[in-house]
């Protein structure tokens, strides 16, 4: 059956059964807020969310995919929803997927109830995919899914989270981020409350700040339906928000290359090229930043140190108290994205992880990029405009304690 039955974002395609193949044997995983993962990345399957608002043309990417040569059977999952509670879900007599065959020997499937649940249907099918994409809906916000493969045991024994692709509409972007429809605005992710609500006021979050400041890779798409000018505007607006994805300009959701831009990213398994250099932009995003923090390397006994500090600023979003450190400026801040690399003065190297509350600190090969500094980018509402309070604060806390 050929891929371009896909039709759009809204109307996933009449599908047909496929027979399901037995159980794979899955490894263990450790699933705990911070931690460092045994099971080698190489030995589960890769999943790539693909997200980004309604037109931006994440169906016309996964046809475009699975139409093209790249040596590999996918799985696709169409229109998975947003989910933060997967394990409530009653599964029983439920029916939540519809599977049919697609070119280059890939597989594909509608979700009608939990993305969870899809993805554990699709395990059961194990062995007629290598990779696997999830296409959120244009509503969803990445956030709530993504620490999923984190948490849920059964999912990260036999998958492993690869990288967020957000698709971005040149031509409409700046309307979604500057006026959204009510539909089109995010609640906090830590009470509930709308952003106007107690504690969250100042600019209006819209999903679309959410979906860009989670991705590890944008795609500017559209690009023909707008002037050099408007595109750089565009491309500086994104910037302003998540200053470290990668960043790919093109029309028609063909993508110069599929490796390396929607396939095999990475990106939660090596940070060789955090690039904190001179990425400038005129206009500051009122609703999400960037922050990068640098400090020297640090001793490996710091680790429980960095480990703490963690947890406060992802967990409580309170940033430790310091004295002589004024931080006054930082009460009332979220982080959505944060990664990371400790470089140790024995030479040894770990990276951080994290989306939203979930991260995790793993042991890492010695950077190949030369640097020799400790990084950390943050990626949130509230964080100010100068790293300055907060690099001061992150080498306080480290110092003040074993």
């Amino acid at each position: 059956m050929p891929a371009d039955i896909i039709d759009d974002d809204d109307a996933p395609p009449e599908l047909v059964d496929v027979s399901a193949l037995p159980d794979s044997e899955k490894p263990n995983i450790s699933t705990t807020p911070s931690t460092t993962l045994d099971t080698p990345a190489q030995d589960r399957v890769p999943i790539t969310l693909v997200t980004g608002y309604l037109g931006a043309g994440k169906t016309t990417l996964l046809n475009y995919i699975l139409s093209e040569k790249h040596g590999k059977k996918i799985a696709v999952i169409m229109n998975a929803t947003d989910i933060e509670k997967p394990l409530t879900v009653n599964q029983n007599g439920q029916e939540v997927t519809e599977w049919m065959e697609v070119g280059n020997g890939c597989i594909c499937c509608s979700v009608k109830d939990s993305g969870v649940m899809a993805i554990e249907s699709l395990m059961e099918r194990r062995g007629t995919f290598d990779y696997i994409l999830l296409e959120t809906t244009g509503l969803a916000d990445p956030g709530n899914l993504a620490p999923v493969f984190w948490v849920d045991d059964n999912l990260g024994s036999s998958i492993y989270l690869d990288g967020i692709v957000t698709l971005v509409d040149a031509k409409n972007i700046l309307r979604l981020l500057d006026e959204p429809a009510p539909e089109e605005t995010a609640t906090s992710h830590t009470d509930g409350t709308e952003n106007e609500g107690p504690g969250h006021s100042g600019p209006v979050l819209s999903m679309a700040h959410m979906q860009i400041s989670h991705a590890d890779v944008i795609i500017l798409n559209k690009a023909d339906l707008v002037t050099q000018e408007e595109l750089d505007h565009v491309r500086s607006r994104i910037l302003a928000i998540n200053s470290v994805a990668k960043i790919h300009v093109t029309d028609h959701s063909r993508t110069p290359q599929i490796e390396g831009v929607v396939l095999d990213l990475h990106a939660y398994d090596h940070l060789d090229s955090l690039d904190f250099g001179a990425k400038g932009h005129s206009h500051i995003d009122p609703a999400i930043s960037t922050i990068a923090i640098i400090i020297p390397p640090i001793p490996a006994d710091k680790v429980s140190r960095v480990d703490a500090w963690l947890q406060s600023v992802l967990w409580e979003s309170k940033i430790p108290v310091m004295d002589n450190i004024d931080t006054s400026s930082l009460n009332n801040f979220e982080i959505h994205r944060l990664k990371g690399i400790l470089v140790f003065q024995d030479g040894s190297c770990k990276i951080i992880q994290a989306v939203r509350e979930v991260f995790e600190i793993r042991d890492s090969e010695p950077t190949t990029s030369g640097g020799g500094d400790c990084k950390l980018v943050l990626i949130g509402r509230g964080l100010g405009q100068d790293a300055q309070p907060w690099r001061r604060n992150f080498e306080a806390f480290l110092e003040a304690g074993p």
